[in-house]
């Protein structure tokens, strides 16, 4: 037995390649798009390391060419969920007893199929099932997947070293158990990254899963999948459910042994099944963890000092990288009346030079939106800011969903800045601006604090010291990620931990041990080497 105290370093962040014409990942990722566009996937539930197919077929297609299907997949019942649940429990009992240092070599290996084997299969797959272009599957996808990885062995480190210190007649120590259970994962279409980590974090700490999938993400998360078990994560410990959400959560969260839930996705959803777990909370053996990352309405608040092309720079990225389809997007911008000419100038002139179109023809920034429904409810806010007096469309404005569910780049100049454009989320390339007087910064900064229920992530551009301290400050439960002169996405694993709260979530940090810690529940042991051998203390007696 290796009984030395162990400890995984600082890792470095995973390299993000170019893609430049000419360049060897240029060449191999465009040879693998070609390769999973000429084909279709079977995509099976997988429960204890066995693929099941029970003939409900569902279709995966490209959201940019949404005739062409790139898999089907077999959906899960209530017979299934109850069979990965028994998988999960059987597995965990097995995994629980790995040495964590086992668990997270698992975890490293994995990082390092994604990063060489597996790089262009999970980015091509996240290109065309997910829509995005070649960079930003690169950062998601490949590295931020690699990242979460590694990091999390890092955090596991820092979590597992830490032990009470001990008195002269006792050892004190602290075993780090995983939950008493299994874990349900909901996981959202939009960063293949997010569905590996809410996985992976939970795993890492000894505990089995049920995994629910989105179904727009399900082409490149069936790879993820692949490259668990590769990896060497013992069968039934991961357990892969494609499927209806609303049909496996009924089952999972009436199990006495449910123990968590770990999600991102919509506000709505987590609140429902909170809910829900609320509801059952008296049949449970335990209190769950609930950790969730939700939706966010994401500002960019400038004052009279910023630096014009630096501002728009982020809002044209922020706004419109992966079609505003981040939880982080910049969808909201605050803007003085002194920069505002020069602003929306430019603002107008790139936003309508952004290239649009399929996710194989490199020279496209933006691509489509990910499905019908998306495109309708996007379309449906800008129809609304069309028909308003309180609205004006600067830039974009319309889309077609007749081959791909395109919608333009859109800018929306607001009179109110209560107007419903800037108060709710949309998830989509829309970008509301309110123009104020110079004089009333610090109103707008109240008013941008005020304004909507989230708190996920937000930017102040300024080259006033003082007005980015009093942004810091009257700002400072407004997001969870906050950045100066900076777009508010992007947030790299070991430089910007990520979360926010209010309805933007629990703010658990993922890839971070703030995350890790809960999915152990901690024991104290407390060893006397010296018992009293009487009931007795010494000021009982007499003087």
């Amino acid at each position: 037995m290796n009984n030395a105290v162990f400890r995984f370093a600082v890792p470095r962040n995973e390299e993000t390649l170019s893609y430049a014409p000419g360049s060897v990942e240029r060449i191999e990722i465009k040879a693998e798009l070609d390769r999973q566009s000429s084909q279709k996937v079977e995509i099976p539930a997988i429960i204890g390391g066995r693929e099941v197919r029970t003939g409900r077929l569902g279709k995966v297609v490209m959201p940019h060419d949404h005739g062409h299907v790139l898999a089907n997949y077999h959906k899960s019942g209530q017979q299934e969920v109850a069979m990965a649940i028994e998988s999960a429990l059987k597995a965990k009992a097995e995994w629980s007893k790995f040495s964590w240092v086992d668990r997270a070599s698992v975890m490293l290996k994995a990082a390092e199929l994604i990063s060489k084997k597996y790089r262009h299969i999970v980015n091509a797959a996240t290109m065309l099932g997910q829509s995005k272009n070649a960079y930003q599957a690169e950062i998601d996808a490949a590295c931020e997947s690699a990242d979460f990885l590694r990091f999390g062995a890092y955090a596991a480190s820092y979590i597992y070293e830490w032990q009470p210190s001990s008195g002269g007649d006792c050892v004190n120590r602290v075993e780090y158990r995983p939950l008493e259970g299994f874990v349900f994962v909901v996981s959202p279409f939009n960063f293949t990254a997010t569905a590996l980590n809410l996985v992976a974090s939970v795993v890492l700490m000894g505990n089995a899963v049920v995994w629910k999938p989105a179904t727009t993400s399900l082409l490149s998360n069936y790879y993820l999948m692949k490259v668990f078990r590769e990896a060497g994560v013992p069968d039934g410990v991961i357990n892969f459910l494609p499927g209806k959400g609303s049909e496996i959560s009924e089952v999972v969260l009436k199990h006495p042994n449910f123990a968590g839930l770990h999600f991102t996705g919509s506000t709505d959803t987590f609140t429902g099944l909170w809910g829900k777990i609320g509801q059952n909370l008296a049949s449970y053996r335990n209190y769950p963890r609930i950790v969730g990352e939700t939706g966010g309405k994401d500002f960019v608040l400038a004052h009279p000092s910023a630096d014009v092309e630096e501002l728009v720079t982020a809002l044209v990225r922020g706004a419109f990288e992966y079609q505003g389809q981040k939880c982080s997007a910049a969808s909201r911008a605050y803007v003085p009346q002194s920069l505002w000419g020069r602003v929306r100038e430019l603002l107008v002139e790139w936003t309508e030079g952004l290239s649009m179109g399929d996710v194989r023809d490199f020279g496209n920034f933006v691509n489509a939106v990910i499905d019908e429904s998306s495109f309708d409810k996007i379309m449906g806010y800008i129809e609304r800011a069309k028909s308003s007096a309180d609205a004006e469309i600067l830039a974009g404005g319309f889309g077609d969903k007749s081959k791909g569910y395109f919608v333009r780049p859109t800018v929306i100049e607001v009179k109110d800045p209560h107007f419903v454009t800037m108060e709710e989320e949309i998830f989509g390339p829309v970008l509301s601006v309110y123009v104020y007087e110079d004089s009333a910064y610090e109103d707008v900064l109240r008013l941008c604090d005020e304004t909507s229920p989230y708190a996920l992530t937000g930017a102040v551009f300024a080259k006033d010291r003082d007005a980015i301290a009093k942004a810091y400050d009257t700002l400072r439960y407004a997001a969870g990620n906050f950045y100066i002169n900076d777009k508010p996405t992007g947030a790299v694993v070991g430089q910007q931990p990520f979360g926010g709260a209010r309805a933007s979530g629990t703010n658990d940090k993922a890839g971070t041990h703030f995350n890790l810690m809960r999915w152990v529940s901690p024991r104290t042991i407390k060893e006397n080497l010296l018992p009293p051998s009487h009931w007795s203390y010494p000021f009982l007696q007499s003087d």
